[in-house]
């Protein structure tokens, strides 16, 4: 009955695989399956999976098809999209005896992301031939073994599958035995040799058969075992069971060496026939590597650490024997439990880096597989992502992830992500493993240049050489490559954007700026511009700095004398000063200014020179010369001033000026010492000179004074018709003392007088003369000489004709608020503080010219009055202040800042002697 149930149970299974196989594929609706034998060569085509997943052959490049799996048993072409077999397979290794084998495994595509699930269902062939462990076997039967008795052979193995398995053992033809087909509970058929009458040991001792094992194949393949049979004497009780199947559970993380189970048998005999021994029978490799039987004892115990990933369960058949080899079987059925013993896996089937980083929020960076070989709970796992807010998981097919972004990307603030995957499965303890996937951000323009200063300020000295640099722009962009590579250039400046480029550059890579010329502070005190800092990104961003440059001053130029200077036809100025002058009184004012500004304007007068050093004082800041004592019978009328002009800088820069001065009450008083010879040594020194030379000399001297007195008393006499030029009526063509050019800043008035040869008065008188008067009658050319030296030039005294002094102008008088000062009507110090030079054009210009007016007449204001020298004449209302150069930024005159009067001799509270002006002009013609 056995038998028969085990042969019917495997056919209906023949007949039903088919349409199992259909219930199969049905209950997998949404994967593509295929068929195919086992052992197909490699690239077989197994079916046209682009076909069959839908998709046209000009999209597959683009979709990138590719096979998911463990192993690789299959391929996809790229261009056709086929299917085709990778390796050759063989279906024994991957499934075993298993009836219906299956290779399930997914296909990825991309662009757009899917996963498809294939099913490859392997066919079995015919490719092995049943095989007998043994290819003899040894068998000891008693003689009075009852006919019907069956004696278990061990069954030939088949690795083939279905109809190709192991179908039918045949026994070679002999008289006494006949076999039969017996199935296990794993359903496996082994024979069994059954006894078909009585043996007779004293007929035939021995006997040898030839077992066939035969498939199902087309054609057939077979196997065949010799059977030895020896006929022994009797013992005809076997050993005894409890019972045929015992079961156990095992827990797979046992160690080796664990008992399992321990199986008993019973022997009705006694003695030597009644000793059992234990083995197994009829079991595969994996038992016997797994599991040890004790042979005395019949205890099971484990061989080797058990996989429940491997085997969930083994069926041990243990034969029990006794000396007559009277034996009898039992099978024990060991079930293996699962333990979490696998910890889960985490594949990275696809990563999409670089990653830009403008990339937007839900971007997928990796698809992720998850494996855990363990079943049930122990094999369910789940995934995050550890401590990275920047990406998350979410769950997209089964065991599949996708990693995206969950936040707006920064390659300048974090330019690499190490993001760690964590699968972790639901066992009891957790088991979990973690993968760290590696994401380079790609940059994108998405960051202008940014300068390091707000604005820069520059400082440089004028003068400077031409093409030197003078400061540098920085701007740090912290993009990369082109979108990180800034280039300088100038867009916007206060200058003409003519002359910009002569004026500043600015290398584009380094952010130099360059001078293009050299600067004058004088012209260009500062200015302006506006650089922009560019990347060269697509498109480009940009940002622009102001930059202020100011040329600071340099000494490079000298003082300017305005006031006194030579008259453009050579002839100097000289000032008169009453001889009743008292100790403090303003004599003149030396005028200059300096084009420069700051310290280096700043000016000083000094005294390099003087006739008598003691009679004068010189202001240091304010140019003022004053009498420092009252006037002696023993000095000199004539004395003269050479005076320096100092500006602060360093080195500093000077100019002189020669002062004239002469001690006269009236201009008639002066006249007849312009006559004489040049200024007189001191009296006392030419004293001492007379009487040491006198000694030797006395009687040359006098010699020498006849004959000089006699010579000039006949020049004088051939030249009688000159004193002439003092008759009334008589007239010259030459206009009052105005010279034609005033804009050298001296004193405009000069005066032109003749001297009468017959006359014996001192007195001068000015006339009006008529134009009918012959230049012949005046007494023009025979002129005495005074010396005036400007530098080391003598210059004459008396001028070639007589002129009329001009009347006042009142359109030039000042009032108190006009008056030139610091602050109005306040006095200055000479300490030398820093003066105010914020000037405006009115106050500079009267600032000149009273400074002048004061240098030319101390006594008088501008406005008119006796001693008026007739500035009326030269800065009448038709002089502007473009006849004298604008200084407003940078002169500078410090200290006194005396008025201006209108009543004259108020300035020292004392008139002078005579009502004519104090200022004269020295002739150029003068006699050596």
């Amino acid at each position: 009955m056995g038998r028969g149930s085990g042969s019917r149970i495997t056919r209906w299974l023949q007949v039903l695989s088919p349409f199992l196989l259909l219930l199969f594929c049905g209950a997998l609706p949404d994967q593509i399956r295929y068929s195919i034998p086992e052992e197909l060569a490699k690239n077989s085509v197994v079916g046209n999976l682009a076909k069959d997943l839908g998709l046209g052959v000009q999209g597959l490049p683009t979709r990138k098809l590719r096979v998911s799996a463990e192993k690789d048993y299959f391929t996809v072409n790229p261009e056709s999209g086929d299917l085709l077999v990778a390796n050759r397979i063989d279906r024994e290794q991957v499934c075993g005896k298993q009836p219906l084998c299956v290779l399930e495994f997914d296909i990825v595509a991309e662009k757009p992301l899917n996963i498809f699930h294939v099913a490859v269902i392997l066919q079995d062939i015919n490719d092995n031939a049943p095989q007998f462990k043994q290819s003899e076997v040894d068998l000891n039967i008693g003689e009075s073994t009852r006919p019907g008795k069956a004696f278990p052979l061990e069954p030939a193995l088949d690795s083939d599958a279905g109809s190709n398995s192991l179908q039918k053992y045949y026994l070679g033809d002999n008289d006494y035995f006949e076999v039969t087909e017996k199935e296990s509970p794993d359903g496996r058929k082994y024979p069994e040799l059954i006894l078909k009458r009585f043996l007779d040991r004293e007929e035939h001792n021995f006997h040898q058969l030839v077992l066939t094992a035969v498939d199902g194949g087309d054609p057939p393949r077979s196997g065949t075992s010799r059977i030895r049979i020896q006929v022994t004497d009797v013992n005809d009780n076997p050993p005894v069971f409890s019972q045929d199947v015992y079961r156990v559970t095992l827990r797979e993380d046992v160690p080796p060496g664990f008992s399992v189970f321990q199986v008993t048998a019973t022997d009705q005999d006694e003695g030597v026939n009644a000793e059992i021994t234990y083995a197994f029978h009829n079991v595969d490799e994996q038992v016997e590597r797994f599991f040890n039987l004790d042979k005395q004892t019949g205890e099971i115990t484990t061989k080797d650490n058990l996989d429940f990933e491997t085997a969930k369960s083994y069926s041990l058949n243990v034969e029990a024997k006794d000396p007559g080899d009277l034996a009898s079987h039992c099978s024990v059925q060991v079930e293996i439990l699962d333990e979490n013993d696998c910890a889960p896996e985490v594949i990275v089937t696809s990563v999409f880096t670089p990653l830009p980083e403008d990339s937007p929020l839900g971007t997928v960076v990796a698809l992720i597989k998850t494996r855990d070989k363990d079943s049930g709970e122990n094999g369910d796992v789940y995934c995050n992502v550890l401590r990275n807010a920047a990406f998350v998981l979410k769950s997209f097919s089964k065991n599949y992830y996708k990693l995206v972004t969950d936040r707006t990307l920064d390659r300048e603030e974090i330019p690499e992500y190490n993001v760690t995957i964590i699968a972790t499965d639901r066992g009891k303890p957790p088991l979990s493993s973690n993968i760290i996937i590696t994401l380079h951000i790609s940059d994108v323009n998405d960051n202008a240049p940014v300068f390091h200063q707000a604005s820069y300020v520059v400082h440089v000295a004028e003068n400077n050489p031409p093409g030197a640099s003078i400061a540098q722009v920085s701007a740090s962009d912290p993009d990369l490559g082109s979108n990180g590579q800034v280039s300088y250039s100038i867009i916007a400046s206060d200058l003409d954007p003519k002359a910009l480029l002569s004026f500043v550059s600015v290398n584009q890579d380094s952010g130099v700026v360059f001078a293009q010329r050299a600067f004058d502070h004088e012209q260009l005190r500062s200015f302006q511009l506006t650089l922009q800092a560019r990347d060269q990104g697509s498109p480009a961003l940009s940002a622009n700095v102001s930059m202020r440059v100011l040329v600071g001053d340099l000494n490079d130029n000298a003082p300017r004398v305005l006031y006194p200077t030579l008259e453009p036809d050579g002839s100097a100025l000289f000032d008169m000063v009453p001889r009743s002058a008292e100790p403090g009184y303003l004599v003149t004012k030396v005028v200059a200014v300096d084009a420069d500004s700051g310290h280096n304007a700043w000016l000083s007068y000094h005294v390099l020179q003087a006739s008598d050093p003691g009679l004068f004082s010189l202001g240091l800041r304010t140019g003022e010369v004053r009498t420092a004592r009252a006037l002696g019978d023993r000095d000199s009328a004539r004395q003269r001033l050479l005076v320096a002009v100092r500006d602060g800088g360093q080195p500093p820069l000077s100019a002189t000026a020669t002062l004239h001065l002469i001690f006269a009450d009236s201009l008639q008083e002066v006249l007849p010492d312009l006559s004489d010879d040049p200024l007189p040594s001191d009296p006392q020194s030419e004293l001492q000179f007379y009487l040491v030379v006198a000694l030797a000399l006395i009687s040359v001297l006098f010699l020498l004074a006849v004959i000089l007195a006699i010579a000039l008393r006949l020049r004088c006499s051939s030249s009688s018709a000159a004193w002439g030029c003092f008759q009334p009526g008589l007239s010259s063509n030459s206009a009052t003392g105005v010279l034609p050019n005033y804009s050298q800043g001296t004193l405009p008035y000069s005066y032109n007088v003749c001297i009468a040869s017959q006359s014996a008065k001192t007195e001068f008188n000015f006339l009006n003369v008529t134009p009918e008067v012959a230049p012949q009658d005046l007494l023009c050319d025979d002129t005495s000489w005074i010396p005036d030296t400007l530098g080391d030039t003598e210059v004459p005294f008396v001028s070639d004709s007589v002129s009329k002094q001009a009347p006042p102008n009142t359109d030039w008088r000042f009032s108190q608020a006009q008056r030139p000062g610091t602050s109005g009507s306040q006095n200055g110090d000479e300490t030398g503080t820093w003066p105010n030079n914020q000037f405006d054009t009115e106050m500079l210009q009267a600032m000149i010219l009273a400074s002048a007016s004061e240098a030319a007449d101390g006594s008088s204001t501008l406005g008119g009055g006796a001693g008026t020298m007739g500035l009326s004449a030269r800065y009448g209302p038709q002089f502007t202040l473009q006849h004298v150069p604008d200084y407003r930024q940078n002169v500078y005159i410090p200290g006194s800042n005396a008025t201006l009067t209108n009543a004259a001799g108020k300035r020292d509270g004392k008139a002078p002697a005579g009502g004519n002006g104090n200022k004269k002009k020295s002739g150029k013609k003068e006699k050596k």
